[in-house]
């Protein structure tokens, strides 16, 4: 799943993740600290475009510039400024000591892309900065309601807790939801939810 699939994907007017936020995002949107926010695969822009209204200032990554192109779209619709870079999370780095939330839902990277990033993301928080994550688990593949097919792209809390190690986990769960997003995710859905804090 390439630029080239993503930028593919996003081409339709519409949101195929929708507008509104991922729900937990929205959920935890009142825990993540004032300043700035890193929405990690942020693709057509909808958490971002939330959190900003909090009054962070918001920089979304993405590889799709067709995705990147819709964020600034509904920022401007939704009358806020949002950053947007466009670069492959494999080739980016996430500035130490600098955010106080990393925002990442359904970035199923490859495992050792997404350990390297992680890892990135615990010294990128400023302390008492947050970490807010939802990604599909294994048990997904037997709903095949979205998310990647091969297992080793789905996260698990247990190897979370490793990736995410020096942070403290607030919340740390295993569920099975309804996940109502736009077209893309929609059905009962087998998700790891996470909120880490860096100590003060």
């Amino acid at each position: 799943m390439d630029a080239a699939f993503w930028n593919n994907r996003f081409a339709a007017p519409q949101y195929i993740y929708g507008e509104i936020p991922n729900a937990f995002v929205a959920e935890m949107a009142s825990k993540i600290p004032a300043g700035p926010v890193l929405c990690l695969a942020e693709g057509e822009g909808r958490n971002a475009v939330h959190l900003a209204t909090f009054g962070h200032t918001v920089t979304a990554v993405d590889q799709s510039e067709a995705g990147l192109a819709k964020a600034r779209r509904l920022a401007a619709a939704r009358v806020v400024e949002i950053e947007t870079v466009l670069a492959d999370l494999g080739n980016f780095t996430i500035k130490p000591g600098v955010w106080s939330g990393i925002v990442a839902t359904f970035a199923h990277l490859p495992p050792a892309i997404r350990r390297i990033v992680h890892a990135q993301a615990v010294r990128g928080l400023r302390p008492g900065g947050v970490f807010v994550l939802e990604a599909y688990t294994p048990a997904q593949l037997a709903f095949d309601t979205g998310g990647p097919k091969s297992p080793e792209l789905l996260m698990t809390l247990a190897n979370l807790r490793k990736e995410f190690a020096g942070l403290e986990f607030v919340i740390g769960r295993e569920i099975e939801r309804d996940v109502i997003e736009g077209d893309g995710h929609t059905g009962r859905g087998a998700v790891v939810q996470v909120l880490a804090r860096r100590h003060e």
